[in-house]
């Protein structure tokens, strides 16, 4: 059987939030059973089939980086974990929907993995402060993930999943809202199901070698590895 080639995805998120159960539901599709705190990076691998049903269909090993720690971490915590933000190829941003902290924080998250590799001058991440202006050339594929969902009583589910909106369309990504201990939120031919395949699709297929990050062009090579035995990069 040929090696399957990689794509890696960062998952992002405060502590709690459940990035871990999630992790676990995209890998396994099942509920993890004792869920644990991350201790600097855990990661699993999805299989998925880029353009499933079509000519120009291919497998991947789609490999999710569980990031643990807090987004408050000290600064030499955050070096530590800037190691994990190399060559990426997806950021999956996950919060917890009963937590409007959690939400907050994913701003700083997105900063703090983009802005790895490129600091331009002038970008000052304090805060949480976010301008939507520093990521509108970011060709990085985001997708904002709420967890908790069943925790929501329905007589506030419009205004968390209103307020929940407006947070991904700051990063210009779609969302999905779901309950990690439920597989059903995931199910095959479901609108969850599809969007996740297409973000997995983004993640598995870029067109231009150049990413621009922050405002900076940055050359990624081989950030989709060849074919093994091969030359020449994927198409």
């Amino acid at each position: 059987m040929a090696a399957l080639d990689r794509v890696k995805v960062l998952v992002l998120g405060d502590s709690g939030v459940g990035k871990s159960s999630l992790v676990h539901l995209l890998c396994q599709n099942q509920m993890l059973g004792n869920p644990s705190w991350t201790v600097g990076c855990s990661v699993d691998v999805r299989i998925h089939d880029y353009k499933e049903g079509t000519p120009e269909e291919k497998t991947y090993y789609i490999e999710l980086w569980d990031v643990g720690g807090s987004v408050g971490s000290a600064t030499s915590v955050k070096s530590t974990r800037a190691v994990f933000y190399n060559l990426l190829n997806g950021i999956i941003l996950v919060h917890d929907l009963t937590n409007k902290k959690s939400s907050q924080n994913l701003y700083r998250w997105s900063l703090e993995a983009l802005n790895r590799d490129v600091a331009p001058a002038g970008v000052l991440v304090t805060n949480g402060d976010y301008d939507r202006e520093q990521f509108a050339d970011n060709q990085i594929p985001l997708l904002v993930i709420g967890t908790k969902l069943d925790q929501i009583p329905e007589t506030k589910r419009n205004e968390v999943l209103t307020r929940t909106a407006f947070l991904a369309e700051d990063f210009n990504a779609e969302e999905i809202n779901l309950d990690c201990t439920n597989p059903r939120y995931l199910a095959a031919g479901s609108s969850n199901a599809v969007k996740l395949s297409r973000f997995f699709d983004k993640v598995s297929f870029s067109t231009d070698s150049v990413w621009v990050v922050l405002g900076e062009q940055v050359r990624l090579p081989e950030i989709l590895p060849k074919a093994q035995g091969s030359s020449e990069p994927l198409k």
